[in-house]
């Protein structure tokens, strides 16, 4: 904990660095990813501070939309899109994922109720990988495409992508190696950027 301490103390001492950012935000890019502490998406995309809306949760899961009850997702996704009128944006998921590992193994998640009851939300069943695996990488890509089916079900990017004011991608990110793979419809494969 001491060196961020340290980075946090120093850190405000660039206040010439940081003073546009009180004029307001107007990213681009909305990244919805993992709460993983490997991933790190201004690191991945090279982003500055006001370049990237962020949503970040466990194993990246874009829960059902719901008018009645919205959830924080929900609200970031509508305010992302509706009010900072992001063009972008890009569902990222993770080799290595521990929530989609979960799902691929079936793991006993009575002792962590709120993780059981979140990734209950997973959308599709990530689809058949290989439980060894560490990397669970075609379930954690065929989970991305799932939760890219969910997000487009919200009524604001539905909207938006019908009249190409929106684009959504799919992302996948290899932690052990740092590269980055893109769904193409194409060819309906995850590929290099």
């Amino acid at each position: 904990m001491q060196p961020l301490i340290d980075n946090a103390r120093t850190f405000g001492q660039r206040p010439e660095e940081f003073a546009r950012l009180a004029e307001g935000q107007s990213p681009q890019v909305l990244f919805i990813t993992c709460s993983d502490s490997r991933v790190v998406p201004a690191l991945i995309t090279g982003a500055r501070p006001g370049e990237l809306f962020e949503l970040r949760t466990a194993g990246n899961i874009v829960p059902p939309y719901g008018s009645e009850r919205p959830t924080g997702e929900a609200a970031t996704i509508e305010y992302a899109v509706e009010v900072l009128g992001v063009q972008d944006v890009v569902v990222c998921g993770h080799s290595h994922c521990g929530a989609v590992g979960a799902l691929v193994r079936g793991d006993d998640l009575d002792a962590v109720p709120a993780v059981r009851d979140w990734l209950a939300h997973a959308a599709d069943e990530p689809g058949a990988a290989d439980p060894n695996d560490p990397t669970v990488a075609a379930a954690v890509q065929n989970h991305v495409l799932a939760q890219l089916l969910r997000l487009r079900s919200y009524p604001c990017v539905e909207k938006r992508l019908a009249d190409g004011r929106l684009r959504v991608r799919g992302w996948y990110y290899e932690v052990h190696t740092g590269a980055v793979l893109e769904h193409r419809v194409d060819t309906d494969g995850f590929e290099a950027l």
